[in-house]
């Protein structure tokens, strides 16, 4: 675990890797500022989902947050994205 206030980022290679597995023409490229731009994309819904998931255990007076919590905040957080 990451201590707390510490800075959490994808790698731009990590996340490269993961965006070229899925493109359908092996022409496609993917720049280096795309690359870095859907890494910052994935750090916010992450952080986001960690909060939804909070808040929604806080609210069933759980000390602890459990996949339920992130099952139940899903659907609303993708169409927020």
């Amino acid at each position: 675990m990451a201590e707390p206030g510490a800075e959490i980022s994808f790698k731009k290679d990590t996340v490269s890797k993961l965006l070229s597995a899925f493109f359908k023409e092996d022409k496609t490229k993917l720049s280096g500022d795309a690359a870095l731009l859907m890494a910052e994309m994935l750090k916010i819904f992450v952080q986001e989902a960690a909060a939804r998931s909070q808040k929604q255990a806080g609210s069933e007076d759980c000390d602890q947050v459990d996949i339920e919590h992130f099952e139940k905040i899903l659907p609303q957080l993708l169409l927020d994205f």
